[in-house]
């Protein structure tokens, strides 16, 4: 414990001395950031504009937008910043403001990638039912579940990180990174934040198992429609959502679950990558643009 300090700011990860990279590092992370928010802001746009997708699929996509747009929000722009200004600094202030909104955001998004599958499933597999049980009342308070889940997610992590002092300042992340930060412990192990990610795992776990049971089902709905035009609707819609979702939960098992190394890695960088900013640049895309009616809408937005 002689180690022990007062950290005020912590260093993250250096991209490079040389300038003409830290300049590519803020243009690719500033092309990213201005891709992902001009997607999930289309998507708001166009359940706003038009009244005929008042429907809780189309509440769902938004606040799927609404919460990448937040992951996204957290992390870039203070990373951006450095990059142009040749610095790598964030207040510990800072760091704590970004772990508990990413940690909001996420769980917020993994819930409702949850909550969507389900939709899907009473969708195609109880067609007749599907006004009953996703009505406007039953949406609402899913949401509002969503939200807390997400505020208590990030509350408990924010306090597991950060209840006991650390020996070093040094991230080897981008940005506030909770992995990277359960390095930095004096102790070596933080007891707290361990119960804390056992219990998110444990969440995530049944999480994924629902999502799994839902595609399941949908999967045998599908397969018994007679008309082959009607299957490879009803696939087009659920492969994408299952890749995505897919993808997601690799990319992080493979951050959170790494052996730890004190040495910053570009593998480690990449990684973060994937679980972080592609599936909110992804998700727009998969979940709604491909769909005929929010495509019909942009037209008509369009054409104004």
């Amino acid at each position: 414990m002689d180690n022990e300090t007062t950290v005020l700011y912590f260093l993250l990860f250096e991209s490079s001395k040389y300038r003409h990279l830290q300049l590519l590092h803020f243009f690719l992370f500033f092309i990213l950031y201005l891709a992902t928010a001009t997607a999930n802001l289309l998507v708001i746009s166009v359940v706003a504009f038009d009244h005929q997708l008042r429907r809780p699929m189309y509440f769902f996509l938004v606040n799927l937008a609404v919460q990448d747009l937040g992951i996204v929000s957290v992390i870039l722009p203070k990373s951006m910043i450095n990059s142009l200004m040749g610095r790598r600094n964030i207040s510990y202030f800072g760091c704590v403001a970004q772990v508990f909104l990413f940690a909001c955001f996420e769980a917020s998004d993994f819930s409702l990638l949850t909550v969507m599958a389900y939709d899907r499933y009473v969708a195609i597999c109880n067609p007749l039912h599907y006004e009953m049980v996703m009505n406007w009342k039953a949406c609402t308070k899913i949401v509002i579940l969503v939200g807390v889940t997400g505020l208590l997610y990030g509350m408990l992590h924010t306090t597991g990180t950060f209840s006991i002092p650390f020996c070093s300042n040094v991230i080897n992340q981008f940005f506030c990174e909770i992995p990277q930060l359960l390095k930095l412990p004096c102790s070596g192990f933080n007891l707290l934040e361990a119960g804390v990610l056992v219990a998110s795992f444990t969440g995530g776990l049944g999480c994924f198992m629902l999502i799994i049971g839902s595609y399941v089902m949908i999967f045998k709905a599908v397969l018994s429609i007679p008309s082959v035009k009607g299957r490879q609707k009803a696939f087009s819609t659920c492969l994408p959502h299952f890749i995505i979702f897919s993808m997601y939960l690799v990319t992080s098992c493979l951050a959170y679950l790494r052996p730890p190394s004190n040495t910053p890695t570009y593998l480690d960088v990449a990684f973060t990558v994937l679980y972080t900013l592609l599936p909110p640049l992804i998700n727009p895309i998969i979940y709604s643009m491909r769909n005929k009616n929010i495509k019909l809408v942009l037209s008509k937005m369009w054409r104004f």
